[in-house]
C-alpha cells in the first residue's frame, strides 16, 4: 500500500509541474496529430457524463449545453486551470482530485464514461478500464480516444525505442490498446477509427444491458 501511495504521490507531482505547459504542448499535437478527436468524443457524450483525467478542461467547450459533467483529476493544479476554463465558457462542472484505479463513485453512476488521451499516462491502464466499466450503467457509454501501437510496423519500432525514454521519465506509454481492454471486458465497440498510421485511435463502445 504505501509503494501504492508513493507511486500516485510521484505523479499527482508531476502532473503538477506539468500543468503549467500543458495546453500549449498539447495543443501543438492535437493540431498535427489528433485533429478534431476532442469534438468528436464529447459531441458522442450524453447524460451524466463522468470525464477521466479531465485535465485542464480542454474538453469543456466540446460538450452539449443538456449533460452534467463531472471531471476527475490527479493533480489539484491541471484541476484548478480546468475549473477557471468552466467558468470562462460558461459550464458547470463538478471537478474532483482523485485517480483513476480507484474511482470515488458507486457502481452504475454515469451514462457515459469518457477519457481523451490519459490512459497512455495512467500507470495502470487496465485496472483505470475496469473502473470505467464500473461506473458506467449498463447500456452507456464508454468513449476513447488516445495515441496507441501503430499499424504499421517499422513505426511501433519507432515507438518501441521512444518508450526506453518517456515511461521512466513521464510514465508516458505508446505501444497500449484500450481496444483490446474494452473487447475483453464484454463491451460492444460500436464506432471505431483510426488514422495517422494507426497511431490515433478512437472508439465508441457500450456497456451491455445484463451486464
Amino acid at each position: 500500500m504505501a509503494q501504492t501511495d508513493d507511486r500516485t504521490t510521484r505523479w499527482q507531482r508531476y502532473w503538477d509541474r506539468k500543468s503549467a505547459n500543458y495546453d500549449k504542448e498539447i495543443g501543438v499535437l492535437d493540431r498535427r496529430v489528433f485533429g478534431d478527436s476532442r469534438r468528436w468524443a464529447c459531441s458522442r457524450a450524453t447524460g451524466e457524463i463522468l470525464e477521466v483525467a479531465v485535465g485542464t478542461g480542454l474538453n469543456l467547450p466540446f460538450y452539449a449545453d443538456d449533460v452534467v459533467i463531472t471531471g476527475l483529476d490527479i493533480s489539484k493544479q491541471m484541476l484548478d486551470l480546468a475549473r477557471s476554463r468552466a467558468q470562462d465558457v460558461g459550464r458547470e462542472v463538478a471537478l474532483r482530485q482523485g485517480t483513476a484505479h480507484a474511482l470515488p463513485f458507486v457502481d452504475a453512476s454515469f451514462d457515459t464514461v469518457l477519457c481523451t488521451l490519459g490512459l497512455c499516462a495512467i500507470p495502470d491502464h487496465e485496472t483505470a478500464v475496469d473502473e470505467m466499466v464500473r461506473v458506467l450503467r449498463p447500456g452507456g457509454r464508454l468513449i476513447l480516444v488516445d495515441h496507441v501501437a501503430s499499424s504499421a510496423r517499422l513505426a511501433r519500432g519507432v515507438q518501441w525505442l521512444v518508450e526506453r525514454i518517456t515511461i521512466p521519465m513521464a510514465g508516458e506509454h505508446f505501444l497500449r490498446r484500450p481496444l483490446h481492454l474494452v473487447q475483453d471486458r464484454g463491451l460492444e465497440v460500436e464506432l471505431r477509427q483510426r488514422f495517422k498510421l494507426g497511431v490515433v485511435e478512437r472508439l465508441v463502445a457500450r456497456k451491455p444491458i445484463d451486464h
